[in-house]
């Protein structure tokens, strides 16, 4: 017997099943199966998140409402191979929204001030470099910044990202070309401590 008072052999083994099987028993109202289901997706989606908000305070609670629309109703997944994707085109859908809304201004939202220790000759390490980097993606227009979080971040194809994005792969080919162009201008007199802060060497 479990804790709960249920046999051992009626206690399922949620991290073995298939998101096809865990959509399933969410429609049903399993709370232990939706749970495995946020277990396998909240890093990836919150990651994009963070990425698109340039690492806001937000990121969190913008990540979670791709999940509670999800428990809400989970038929509006259609294929269960695309529960990974639907999260992360939903979370980036809300960032998109929460950007297009005027911002109310507020101590918490100035620059942080400079570190009196540090010296503006001293050459970044890989945080500040990451940082950096993260700040000039955030900045960004949304979709490029979307198709660059989602192809070089999270390592999926164009033709994944386009299933995302719901756009056409030639869509994203054309958004990662603007969207490095634009980093590499907004980063060009910074890049070569860039390279060295992230352990890499320009070429």
């Amino acid at each position: 017997m479990t804790r709960d008072g249920r046999n051992a052999e009626d206690v399922k083994d949620f991290r073995q099943m298939t998101d096809g099987t865990l959509l399933q028993a969410a429609a049903a109202r399993d709370p232990a199966a939706f749970a495995e289901i946020v277990s396998r997706y909240h890093q990836p989606v919150y990651r994009l998140v963070w990425r698109m908000t340039g690492g806001s305070a937000d990121s969190e609670d913008i990540a979670q409402e791709a999940f509670v629309r999800l428990w809400r109703n989970p038929a509006q997944v259609r294929e269960a191979a695309a529960l990974k994707g639907w999260l992360m085109r939903v979370a980036s859908n809300a960032v998109i929204d929460r950007s297009r809304k005027p911002r109310h201004s507020g101590i918490d939202e100035g620059p942080e001030p400079p570190d009196p220790t540090a010296r503006p000759d001293a050459p970044l390490d890989r945080a500040q470099a990451a940082r950096i980097v993260d700040g000039r993606l955030a900045a960004l227009p949304d979709r490029q910044k979307l198709a660059l979080s989602l192809v070089y971040f999270e390592g999926m194809t164009n033709i994944d990202a386009a299933r995302v994005m719901e756009v056409s792969v030639e869509a994203v080919e054309s958004l990662l070309a603007r969207g490095r162009r634009s980093l590499k201008e907004s980063l060009s007199g910074e890049w070569r401590d860039l390279l060295d802060g992230l352990g890499t060497k320009g070429r």
